[in-house]
């Protein structure tokens, strides 16, 4: 027997602490506009948060599909991204008015209410259209697991990189006869490239952005770190916090070193760091989607993933992730249009990656056409080293452990926090959030424990 439904006031209540201000206001836009009244056997809606050079690689994929099936209409729309586009979601499926396909990062899968808010999907119909666990890494696959059950779907790994100036690089001797950076294996090597690369750079450019200011990028940095040292979040039944403080200061002294050192410009805490990567700097660590912007501003550059400083390669991941939004009447033609909507674009992903991201299905990377994508090919092994958070309902993309503890990792990073107090701060916060109920439990919202 399932849990009792949220009803409207319960689930914003439940949401209020997610940041929702002003989150049902705006209007969903997409491409499909006149899907619902067209002639086709099959209508499905399709919602997602792709927006920029993303939404016209998703915009390309839907258009060869609806070329290849014109039997189904797809009504897609493009909504917010971030905690207005889950709150829509959200309260589409707690309302009954849920779309038929959706998107989410799978790190908010399971605190999204699996088997309430989202329905399981059918195993057997997604193997019909090609689509099948084999196929995935499968760390990725598992993530969208619960309790048994498939609730998403990947679709893509995005991945946190060492971007690099290749021009920079040899003039420092820092690049290998295959023309990629030399390789780094610790921290006092991965300092030693610091310095000689300082030294070929021009006045005015800081030798590395790390985003320092950002409590997004320096929490994903983190991760990527602490899980090279080994580091462990909470117990297997996920009762007790295992977060190591002693790990997290290494981690956080070590961030903290760059702006000490000279490397990275406090000042350039933003975009900034984009910016002076485009002007000459020879490093910038940032997420692949940016692939597509220093592609269009034809710099001589390479990528890979984060530097396995600490002996262990580890870079920060998320995915992409196809969901079923909960239905109460799910079945039929349009749910079946959802599962082979979700495998084509899955299986057709080459086009997906021409924005920088990781095609999760494999079949992918393997072809002739992905292995020519530079720098694509250079960081594609990222994908079998994924740090990614813990699998716990605050988790994920937008979501508040990150709300919570990247700002206290920036007080580190930027000095105003010492990396042991920081790492004392982070444990706490850790302790009170998985003492915490999940607003979208069914029960915390009624009884007033949503979290602040």
């Amino acid at each position: 027997m399932g849990r009792p439904g949220l009803n409207r006031r319960q689930l914003l209540a439940g949401l209020g602490g997610l940041s929702v201000a002003s989150s049902f206001g705006f209007a969903a836009l997409g491409t499909g506009t006149d899907a619902l009244a067209s002639d086709a056997n099959t209508r499905v809606r399709y919602w997602n948060l792709f927006s920029g050079g993303d939404g016209y690689n998703m915009i390309a994929m839907l258009n060869s599909f609806r070329k290849d099936h014109p039997d189904i209409a797809v009504k897609d729309s493009t909504l917010q991204w971030g905690s207005p586009f889950y709150t829509k979601l959200a309260m589409a499926a707690a309302g009954n008015r849920a779309p038929d396909l959706g998107v989410m990062h799978m790190g908010r899968v399971t605190g999204f209410s699996p088997g309430r808010l989202l329905d399981a999907w059918d195993v057997d119909l997604l193997a019909e259209y090609g689509v099948r666990k084999q196929d995935f890494n499968p760390q990725l696959w598992n993530r969208g697991i619960i309790d048994g059950k498939l609730y998403a779907v990947p679709l893509d790994s995005h991945v946190q990189l060492c971007f690099y100036r290749k021009d920079v690089l040899k003039k420092a001797g820092l690049l290998g006869d295959n023309g990629r950076m030399v390789p780094v294996t610790s921290t006092d090597e991965w300092f030693d490239v610091l310095k000689e690369a300082k030294k070929a750079t021009k006045k005015g450019l800081q030798t590395i952005g790390i985003w320092n200011s950002d409590q997004n990028f320096q929490w994903w940095f983190f991760v990527a770190f602490y899980t090279q040292l080994g580091g462990t979040w909470f117990n297997d039944t996920d009762t007790e916090v295992t977060f190591d403080t002693d790990k997290a200061t290494q981690v956080l002294q070590f961030l903290r070193r760059h702006i000490t050192d000279g490397y990275a410009n406090p000042t350039f805490g933003g975009p900034a760091s984009a910016e002076q990567f485009v002007n000459g700097s020879p490093f910038v660590w940032e997420g692949n989607w940016s692939v597509p912007v220093y592609d269009t501003a034809k710099i001589d550059y390479g990528a890979t993933p984060l530097p396995p400083v600490f002996g262990k390669p580890a870079t920060h991941a998320e995915s992409h992730a196809f969901v079923l939004p909960h239905q109460s009447d799910r079945g039929g033609p349009a749910n079946e249009g959802a599962h082979q909507l979700a495998a084509y674009i899955i299986r057709h992903a080459q086009q997906w990656a021409l924005g920088g991201h990781i095609p999760a299905y494999r079949p992918v990377l393997s072809t002739d056409a992905y292995k020519k994508l530079t720098p694509q090919n250079e960081y594609v092994s990222a994908m079998d080293h994924q740090a990614t958070e813990p699998k716990v309902w605050f988790a994920g993309s937008t979501g508040i452990l990150a709300q919570r503890v990247g700002p206290i990792v920036v007080s580190s990073t930027m000095g105003s926090a010492k990396p042991d107090s920081a790492a004392r701060r982070m444990k706490s916060e850790l302790t009170r959030l998985l003492a915490s109920k999940n607003p979208m439990d069914g029960k915390t919202a009624a009884q007033g424990g949503a979290v602040a």
